[in-house]
């Protein structure tokens, strides 16, 4: 898939993975707890040809020392993080939750699905230098 699209970074792949989004939120609606809209979006992603894993590891390292670990809800063609809530609407914290997975990480663009009584999402992206340093570890 190319960089980008649209001038989106991973445009051509978030746009995929939007589509999919919906798709699930139409056929389950709202009111399954967040875990059933992962493995269902897990489930769908490949089926349309996404390479998707589900709870991946992503160390945090601060300086030279790895002071944590976060399992991301989905990682997409290992560049993009997806965040899934089941909220009534998105919360600056669930915002904040994904900012800080691409600050902590080589990813740059994450985005956040809310499967709440009208389906949302944001697209977020988050460059630094930081992310050259990190991904020679």
């Amino acid at each position: 898939m190319d960089q980008e699209k649209n001038g989106f970074l991973h445009g051509e792949l978030t746009e995929k993975a939007i589509g999919v989004f919906f798709e699930v939120y139409n056929e389950l609606g709202h009111g399954f707890l967040e875990s059933v809209y992962v493995k269902s979006l897990l489930c769908a992603l490949q089926d349309a040809g996404i390479r998707a894993e589900s709870e991946k590891p992503l160390e945090v390292w601060f300086r030279t020392h790895l002071v944590g670990e976060f399992r991301t809800d989905l990682l997409l063609e290992g560049s993009v993080i997806v965040e899934v809530k089941a909220a009534r609407c998105l919360d600056p914290i669930h915002e904040a939750q994904l900012l800080n997975y691409l600050r902590a990480s080589t990813a740059e663009v994450g985005l956040l699905f809310n499967f709440g009584p009208k389906a949302g999402f944001k697209r977020f992206i988050f460059p630094n230098s930081k992310k050259k340093l990190s991904s020679s570890r």
